[in-house]
């Protein structure tokens, strides 16, 4: 678990009713890293990050916070 990094995005699907796959693909990754991100187990990249916010059309602060 990333003891730095805190994020909401299982929260944020589940209010959007979509998956981990459905993220995934909407952003152009694997759901696999939608996961490892998600329980905090890998760090995204910049990119990542914004895509993510992107899709839920808020700034990335609402999607990632420092602990």
């Amino acid at each position: 678990m990333n003891e730095e990094l805190d994020n909401h995005i299982h929260k944020l699907r589940l209010q959007h009713k979509i998956s981990q796959q459905e993220l995934a693909d909407a952003i152009g990754v694997s759901r696999k890293t939608i996961s490892t991100v998600e329980t905090g187990r890998f760090t995204p990249s910049v990119v990542i990050a914004l895509k993510i916010a992107a899709h839920f059309n808020i700034p990335v602060e609402q999607v990632f916070a420092l602990k």
